[in-house]
């Protein structure tokens, strides 16, 4: 069973402001019974009073509706109540024009005159003031205050109203009226804006669900890609030994079933978010792969003394750049060289399988890549060095850095990763 708070407490933020702005505007017609409906009632006598009284009370439960529907409307959630502003504006101005008459013609005393006039000026303040809520144009605003404060005036002259008065009468009720309006309008603005600020946090969480998606798919696609070019190219190179009666198959065939388990593990450690590359490990793989594959490689460099977010961030490039290599296939020579410069380690892969027309920016490998750089403040540059020679290179600083989280960006087409061609 829920207790007396347990409605309030389930409302999200915004349909708690929504709820606290209406009550807030509820109040005024509260405040318009209480404060001029029933000092009428003993001021004028329990006829004339009541009369007025129950004028009133009917102003007030039409702006409150007027309020809810106002509100509804500006949420999207019901057409706009132009026949319940009409009907508001056409009531407030009869029920200031009886109340002027009773000023100007009803019985004497200063009491009545007050009582008269304080409904006058309220009916008319919080009738502007609430109009302006159904409204959306400025312009449209700034007609109802007017249009309220001008038509006091106009009928304050043919009731007999001093000149004086008439003027006085209509820049309170001008005054008064725009500052019910502005509020209306300030309300209506700050409710929209806490509606979108909810929906901006549940949009950037649904982002950072889709980011983290993203950097699973990235790191998995680092992981699986070398992996399983080498077991292909292993399996191929064992299909051939076999079927030449050559006992060097199953040695094939054991490499191919270590690099199945360790990319087992590999896989599992994404999952966890634990992994990392060791350059040196990356290094070593690397040129075993590409010489397996047909492919001169030469690695220069050591990679003793990197810091280990150094070694990492290399260790994917290395990682990255080769699986292309392998995967398109027609490269003859790679070379790969590590050296340290100004204190920054600087990566270099070339080989000469690339073509003019491969795209050398497309793929979510080199956004990936970038991504990772960025986050020990390295950077990197990928492109044709010479013709049919495709370059990349990656410099991080050798000074500890804050590792930052990359901002993930998502490609408009994200394709397979081409950093090399």
């Amino acid at each position: 069973m829920r207790g007396p708070g347990g409605w309030w407490r389930q409302k999200s933020t915004p349909a708690k402001f929504e709820t606290y702005t209406r009550c807030s505007f509820h109040f005024f017609g509260v405040t318009e019974i209480l404060g001029v409906g029933l000092p009428a009632l003993g001021s004028l006598g329990p006829a004339l009073g009541a009369g007025l009284l129950a004028a009133v009370s009917l102003h007030a439960a039409v702006c409150m509706l007027t309020v809810s529907r106002a509100l509804d409307w500006t949420r999207g959630r019901r057409p706009q109540p132009v026949r319940l502003l009409w009907t508001l504006a056409s009531l407030t101005a009869v029920i200031a024009v009886a109340a002027l008459g009773i000023a100007e013609r009803g019985p004497s005393g200063e009491n009545v005159d007050a009582t008269a006039g304080a409904v006058f000026g309220v009916v008319l303040v919080i009738g502007a003031g609430v109009m302006a809520l159904g409204v959306r144009e400025r312009r449209r605003v700034y007609a109802i205050v007017g249009g309220f404060a001008l038509g006091a005036g106009a009928v304050s002259f043919p009731l007999g109203a001093p000149a004086p008065v008439a003027l006085l009468t209509m820049g309170a009720v001008f005054l008064g009226g725009g500052f019910l309006a502005f509020t209306a309008v300030f309300s209506v603005w700050l409710l929209d804006a806490v509606y979108a600020l909810d929906e901006a946090r549940e949009t950037r969480a649904r982002l950072a669900v889709a980011e983290e998606r993203l950097r699973f798919g990235r790191d998995l696609h680092d992981v699986m890609g070398r992996n399983l070019a080498v077991i292909a190219l292993k399996s191929e190179l064992a299909v051939q030994l076999a079927r030449r009666g050559r006992p060097e198959a199953v040695e094939q065939m054991i490499e191919v079933q270590r690099i199945a388990q360790e990319s087992q593990r590999e896989v599992r450690a994404v999952v966890r978010g634990y992994r990392e590359a060791d350059l040196g490990v990356e290094l070593a793989g690397a040129q075993g792969v590409l010489t397996a594959a047909g492919i001169a490689c030469e690695v220069h460099g050591e990679t003793g003394g990197l810091p280990a977010e150094v070694q990492s961030a290399l260790g994917w490039v290395v990682r990255e750049t080769t699986t292309n290599v392998l995967r398109h296939g027609d490269a003859g020579r790679c070379s790969v060289a590590l050296r340290v410069l100004e204190g920054r380690a600087v990566l270099t892969v070339e080989n000469d399988g690339a073509r003019e027309s491969d795209d050398e920016s497309g793929g979510s490998g080199l956004v990936g890549l970038r991504e990772r750089l960025q986050a020990v403040d390295g950077t990197l540059e990928a492109g044709f060095a010479d013709a049919g020679v495709f370059r990349v290179v990656a410099e991080v600083p050798l000074t500890p850095v804050t590792t930052r989280t990359p901002q993930t960006s998502v490609p408009a087409q994200a394709t397979v990763s081409e950093v090399t061609s």
